[in-house]
C-alpha cells in the first residue's frame, strides 16, 4: 500500500466529539514517549504530520488524520503513564481512550506500541489485557527496532510475547530511522480496507 496523502483532521478532548462515521480507523496507543507520532510520520512519509516531542505526555487529545483523501484514518491516542500530568488529567485521558476503544464503530485495528529495548511495563500489560478482554483486533508494534540487532530483536520478541501473554506472530518490529516494519504494517492495513 502507498500512502499518497495524509492531513491532520481534528483533535478531540471530549468523548461527545469522537468521530462516528463509516471511515475505517487505525489507532495508535502506547506509553508516553514510545514513538506514536514518529510511527505515524514514518508510515505517511510526512515528517511533521503528527507532532513529536522529547517531553513525555505531549499528546493530550485524540488526534485524527485523514489518509489518502479520507479513504481511512489514523488516530493518535494520548500516551499513558505520564505522571507529571497530574491525576485529574491522567484520569481524563484514560476515560477518553477507554471510551474510544470500547465504542468506536470505525476502529479496525489498534496498534499497541511498546519500546523494543525494555520489557513491557505494567501499564503495557494492563492495556494488552484490556484489548484481549474487549476482543479488539490489535497488533503489537515494538518501536525503536534500529537500536537492536536481529538476534536481540528475536530475544525481545519472545520476551514481549511472554510478558503480554500473546502470540509472537502479532508482534512487528518498527524503526522510524530505517523504516523497518513499515511495509509490513502498511500491507496489514491494506488487507483490512
Amino acid at each position: 500500500m502507498l500512502i499518497k496523502q495524509a492531513v491532520y483532521l481534528t483533535s478531540v478532548v471530549d468523548k461527545k466529539n469522537l468521530i462516528d462515521d463509516e471511515k475505517p480507523e487505525f489507532a495508535f496507543v502506547g506509553r508516553s514517549n514510545v514513538g506514536k507520532s514518529s510511527i505515524i510520520n514514518n508510515l505517511t512519509g510526512k515528517k511533521n504530520l503528527a507532532k513529536t516531542s522529547s517531553t513525555p505526555g505531549h499528546t493530550r487529545m485524540i488526534n485524527y488524520f485523514n489518509i489518502n483523501n479520507g479513504e481511512f484514518r489514523f488516530v493518535d491516542l494520548p500516551g499513558y503513564g505520564f505522571h507529571k500530568a497530574g491525576k485529574k488529567n491522567q484520569n481524563m485521558w484514560a476515560d477518553l481512550i477507554e471510551d474510544y476503544l470500547l465504542n468506536s464503530e470505525c476502529l479496525k485495528t489498534v496498534f499497541m506500541l511498546v519500546d523494543s529495548k525494555i520489557v513491557p511495563t505494567q501499564l503495557d500489560q494492563v492495556m494488552c489485557k484490556f484489548l484481549l478482554e474487549t476482543g479488539r483486533n490489535f497488533m503489537v508494534i515494538a518501536t525503536k527496532a534500529d537500536k537492536l540487532s536481529k538476534a536481540k530483536q528475536q530475544q525481545a520478541k519472545k520476551q514481549i510475547a511472554s510478558t503480554l501473554g500473546i502470540r509472537e506472530d502479532i508482534i512487528v518490529f518498527h524503526s522510524s530511522e530505517n523504516s523497518q516494519g513499515k511495509e509490513q504494517i502498511l500491507n496489514y492495513i491494506e488487507n483490512l480496507i
